[in-house]
């Protein structure tokens, strides 16, 4: 039994080491797309074969970073609004937007999750990443809806917006090398390439505002 208990734990911790090696080696080399299992096993000290002990595949491994992630955001952003009551829409999108930018892995992640991810794992680890990930997409809902003046259909837009956004605005914002020298040569289509949170942050701003704006009336019968 003992001996049962310590494999697993060692197999966990092992775990732990891939998952720790992957958010360093994204945040060194340039993002997650340009991860390799190869490289995560180095950076972990395991042996390239070890690895399928632990995750099937490399789209597994950042899924599971991705779930993480979630949990990452909703605490974050819990945080971010202790306290709060009555926001304004812009502030609303302001926390959203704020909280996101804190966590640049999960944005990095966002474009790949319904890109590649969930799609190239077997259904029940799809399906624990879409328990766990909307569990917390719930909670978040719940509390921008109680810290602010936002109904909860109007939340849920802006946290699809902000999904959205986020997932497309991220990639722009870090080009790849060979696209920041092009940025260099060509300076007019550098503007692809702006800060990412002042630009989400506006955008959202304008997209909570419009969804609580008042609908115009219209012509009498």
């Amino acid at each position: 039994m003992h001996r049962r208990a310590r494999s697993q734990e060692a197999k966990l911790r092992r775990a732990e080491d891939l998952l720790d090696a992957a958010r360093t080696l994204a945040a060194d080399c340039g993002g997650v797309r340009h991860l390799t299992l190869a490289a995560v096993t180095e950076a972990a000290g395991l042996h390239p074969s070890a690895v399928r002990r632990y995750f099937a595949s490399k789209e597994e491994l950042l899924l599971e970073l991705a779930e993480r992630g979630w949990d990452q955001w909703r605490d974050t952003l819990t945080a971010h609004l202790a306290g709060a009551r009555d926001l304004t829409p812009p502030e609303t999108a302001a926390a959203v937007s704020a909280t996101l930018a804190s966590l640049p892995l999960f944005c990095d992640l966002l474009t790949h999750v319904p890109l590649s991810l969930e799609g190239e794992v077997d259904i029940e680890r799809a399906r624990r990443y879409k328990t766990h990930s909307f569990a917390a997409y719930d909670t978040l809902v719940d509390t921008l809806t109680a810290t602010g003046t936002m109904t909860t259909g109007q939340v849920q837009d802006l946290i699809t917006t902000a999904l959205g956004l986020t997932a497309n605005l991220w990639q722009i914002s870090h080009p790849t090398p060979t696209l920041a020298r092009l940025y260099v040569q060509e300076p007019r289509w550098g503007h692809a390439a702006l800060d990412f949170e002042p630009r989400l942050t506006r955008l959202l701003q304008a997209t909570a505002t419009g969804l609580t704006a008042a609908t115009p009336s219209g012509p009498s019968a």
